[in-house]
């Protein structure tokens, strides 16, 4: 990786503010177009290509940390340290090897996407969404050319609608950097169908955790749902160097209530606010709710922590069900 001028303090937090933020209805660049609005395309798959797949072992679903920015691919100087990036990026390059099978699709549930209804993104070659700024221009010519899949989208449709979710589609979105970052490094190649759905506006775990139950029967039919974001998402607290406890107190709730049995592990969940120093780790909890997507998609599965590591001196976890 080449070596760069290393970042000033309010450069770097600028940059991963930037990056780690999440928002509505924001004009981003695109490795191939602008971003545009959210639209309400309908699904061209056919009945026969909604099909579930038969004779596929089940997917786990899996709350993974997506770091900050482009952070594999670019230098970020001292911020973020080279055992932090090593430790992230071994995670996320053994991750395929820790699946009863390679997944037929990825449905990732990014901390970066926020819709007013759910939202998927139905391209079948989605762009990449370059959604942070202040970086070396290296970082906006990362590629990750995984193929969409219209007939997936047209079945997280069909699966929230029967759930009565109300949901929509965008043909036009790309994958923002909770998707093509990580998985670039676990799915290289770029040769798995994969495709997005939003969180929706208002951050209610429930209405989350009720999303998540209505998309569990993809896992049987080969689809791996990832929810990424971040265990800790507390900007001045990742560039103070104080946050080690906070982040502790607060991991060790996480660490209880994804472990739990099912029925404790989501009402734990739904009041997270009630968690130690809940509004210090996530002031805002857009980097949170994907977990609570996974969650409800776990089932009857019990969690167990699969990554629980320093990054940025403070601690952040991965949860797998299944």
């Amino acid at each position: 990786m080449a070596r760069h001028n290393k970042l000033t303090r309010r450069a770097a937090l600028t940059s991963l503010a930037v990056a780690g933020g999440a928002g509505l209805g924001n004009t981003l660049r695109t490795k191939d177009h602008p971003m545009t609005a959210d639209t309400n395309h309908s699904s061209t798959a056919s009945p026969d290509e909604k099909r579930p797949r038969q004779n596929t072992l089940r997917q786990p679903a899996i709350f993974v940390p997506h770091g900050g920015g482009p952070w594999p691919f670019v230098d970020l100087g001292h911020f973020v340290s080279q055992k932090d990036v090593a430790t992230m990026r071994a995670y996320f390059e053994a991750l395929p090897q820790t699946l009863p099978a390679p997944p037929q699709a990825l449905l990732v549930i990014s901390a970066h996407w926020e819709a007013r209804i759910p939202t998927v993104m139905t391209s079948a070659q989605p762009p990449i969404l370059y959604d942070y700024g202040g970086f070396p221009p290296e970082a906006y010519s990362i590629t990750w050319p995984a193929p969409g899949s219209p007939a997936l989208a047209a079945r997280v449709i069909d699966l929230l609608s029967d759930a009565g979710i109300s949901a929509t589609t965008d043909a036009n979105r790309g994958f923002d950097h909770g998707t093509f970052i990580p998985f670039k490094l676990s799915w290289p190649q770029a040769d798995i169908p994969t495709i997005q759905l939003s969180l929706k506006a208002g951050l209610d775990p429930e209405e989350h955790l009720a999303m998540g139950r209505a998309l569990k029967p993809l896992r049987d039919e080969g689809v791996l749902i990832l929810g990424s974001g971040m265990s800790y998402h507390n900007m001045r607290g990742f560039f103070s160097g104080t946050a080690q406890q906070t982040s502790l107190d607060f991991d060790n709730w996480l660490k209880q209530a994804a472990t739990a049995p099912p029925e404790l592990r989501d009402e734990l969940l739904r009041k997270w606010l009630n968690a130690p120093s809940a509004r210090q780790v996530h002031p805002r909890e857009e980097h949170l709710l994907p977990l609570m997507v996974v969650a409800g998609a776990a089932g009857t599965d019990v969690g167990r922590i699969s990554f629980n590591e320093d990054w940025m001196k403070v601690r952040i976890s991965a949860v797998h069900f299944g």
